[in-house]
Parts: structure tokens; sequence; C-alpha cells
């Protein structure tokens, strides 16, 4: 047995030979009913193997990438739609300018033909006073007719060019909208393998703890984080819920730590450097894992459904320790957080006013 609890992974080699050794099968049947009576993995998970855990890490990056995703289509998609919306509205004021103009037009042919403007050319000859005069009046109704013409043409253009721009605004926005759908479509299969690895995980967190035996250390690719500061908080995203000192019938005095609400299966990080002083299965706390820190401080992570270090390694700030869930004592998906003085429940403090002493704001 391993300080983590889990089986040692041995194994047995039988070489096949002509002739059988008197004692070969005697031997092997003790080897198997020793191997039979060792905890294993709930499901069968090798030890240092990522599993179902890495699954659930892989499932989280694809579901926040598959949503940002989603939003940056979705506010394109608004853009898109912001844009054609006002090619619609100014389309609409030129075709108004358009009606206006059409308007003018006729009021002027109309007092144009009150005038003597409708008379054929040789009347008005007949009935002009002097060849200055007509010249003068066709040319103020000449430049009139002109003027309308060429502004009616000219709104004409713009429109057509609106009516352009909006056609392609609104297919844009159409293919767009198809194309947010499919991203829709995408991100709700993740989420719903995300929620099937998830409980799969939970099952076999269950499983340990009811054995009393943890399955050991998974060791998932943590991407590279480049923390500066020497202190960061336990989860990366998160809600917090049930503070220290407060009262429930969940617990026997008060609450000895802070909750913080994330998902089965995130990624739980060690808010200092340190050293894994205990790794354990069973008991209220589910799953947990306590690091020593340097000046006589122990965190401790519980609840969880995984775990991503041995007892007695050394850990760095940020690095992550084991995967949240809801074992032991718990009614929900969670991480408790302990700060204490000894690695033993009875000696916590605080931890948003120590973390927020070592400049970590939750």
């Amino acid at each position: 047995m391993n300080r983590t609890g889990a089986a040692p992974r041995d194994t047995i080699r039988v070489m096949r030979s002509p002739r059988r050794h008197p004692l070969l099968v005697p031997v092997l049947l003790c080897a198997l009913a020793v191997l039979a009576a060792q905890p294993t993995a709930a499901t069968g998970e090798a030890e240092g193997s990522g599993g179902v855990s890495a699954e659930v890490v892989r499932l989280y990056e694809e579901a926040s990438l598959a949503t940002q995703q989603y939003e940056a289509g979705r506010l394109e998609a608004e853009a898109q739609r912001g844009r054609a919306q006002r090619l619609e509205r100014l389309l609409e004021r030129e075709r108004e300018d358009i009606a206006v103009l059409n308007e003018d037009l006729g009021r002027i042919a109309r007092a144009q033909y009150r005038s003597g403007g409708g008379l054929p050319h040789t009347a008005q000859l007949m009935l002009a006073d002097s060849p200055e005069e007509l010249m003068r009046g066709q040319r103020a109704v000449w430049q009139a007719d002109l003027a309308v013409n060429n502004a009616i043409a000219k709104s004409r253009r713009a429109e057509a060019r609106l009516a352009a721009d909006e056609a392609k605004a609104a297919s844009a926005w159409q293919a767009l909208e198809r194309h947010n759908g499919e991203l829709a479509e995408i991100k709700r299969g993740i989420e719903q393998k995300l929620e099937e690895a998830q409980w799969t995980l939970q099952g076999q967190a269950d499983a340990s703890v009811a054995a009393g035996a943890c399955r050991g250390a998974v060791r998932l690719d943590q991407p590279r984080t480049g923390f500066t500061q020497p202190w960061v908080a336990p989860v990366e995203t998160y809600e917090l819920s049930a503070g220290f000192g407060s009262g429930g019938e969940r617990w026997a005095n008060r609450h000895t730590g802070q909750d913080f609400a994330v998902d089965i299966g995130t990624p739980v990080r060690s808010v200092g450097e340190g050293r894994v002083v205990k790794v354990s299965c069973g008991g209220p706390f589910g799953i947990e894992v306590v690091v020593g820190h340097p000046g006589g401080y122990y965190t401790q992570y519980a609840h969880l459904s995984a775990v991503t270090v041995d007892q007695g390694e050394r850990v760095a700030a940020g690095q992550w320790v084991g995967q949240s869930g809801t074992t032991g004592n718990s009614t929900g998906p969670h991480l408790h957080f302990e700060v204490r003085l000894t690695p033993q429940l009875g000696s916590g403090v605080d931890p948003q006013e120590w973390l927020a002493e070592r400049g970590v704001q939750l």
C-alpha cells in the first residue's frame, strides 16, 4: 500500500516452459488471491494516467473555446444586424426625399402650366412681349426642371447603393445567424459530453471514498501559467458560497473554511508553494489534500473528485493539486478551502482575511 492508499501497480510475468514446475500453480493462485484482496481503482484507471480526469479538463477547454467562439459570433451578428437596420433607416429617408422631390416637380409643372408653360412653343413666341422675355421664362423653367431631375437621379442612385448595401448587410447577418446556430449546437454537444464525463469522474471518486482507498495522483497536462505573485486563489473562476464561521445544520459548530462554488472537475490550485503533507479519501471531507507552506501555515482542499499530487510532493503557487467534486459531507459540487495553523482540523483561520493579507482578494 502506498502513502495515498492506492494499490501498488505490481505485475506478474509468467514464463512459458514445456516442463511445468510443480509449485507454479499454487504460487500463481496465492499471488492472484493477494492481488484480489488489495484495494483497486474505482474504474480500473491506472495510477498516473489522465483517464476521465484528463477528459474533463480537455472538455472544459473545448467548452470554453466554443463559448468564446459563440459569443464572438453573436456579437458580430449583433453588429451586422445593427448595420442592416441603420441602412434600412437611411434607405427610408432617401425614399422620403425622393417623394418630396417628386412633389416639388409636380408643383413646378402645375405652376408652369398655369403660367403658360404648357403652351406650344409657337404660341409662346406669339404671346411673348419680346424674345428676351420668352427666353428668360424658358430658361427659368428649364433650369428648374434640370435641377429637380438631377436631384431625383442623384437620390435614386443613392437609394440603389443603399439598397445594395442593405441586401449585403442582411445577407451577412443571416449567414452569421446560421453560423451561430451551428456553434450553439457544437457548444451544447460539448457541454453534454462534459456533464457526462463530470459525473463519471464523480462516480469514480465516490467509489474511492466508499472503499477508503485513493486512486492515486492523476497526471494532467497543466498549461503554463507563469504566476509572478507568490499567492493565488485556489480556483480561477468561482462564486463564493459558505464563508468561514457561518452556521448550518451540516456542521457540528461553525463552518471551518471558505467554500467556492465550482463545477465537478474544476482544477484546484495550491495557493502558494509548499509540500503536500496529506492526501486522503473518506470521512466528512471526502477526498482531500493538505499542503504545508513556509511560515507554518497549512491549506486544505476538500470534497475533491481527484488528486493530481502525491503525499510528500513539492508544489508551486498555482500548481494543480486536484479537481473539485462533491465527495464526503457535501450537498453539491464545490471546493472547501481551509487555512490552518496545524495540519489537523480545529486550528483554522479566516481564509479570506489570510489571503487578503497576502495580496489575494476573493
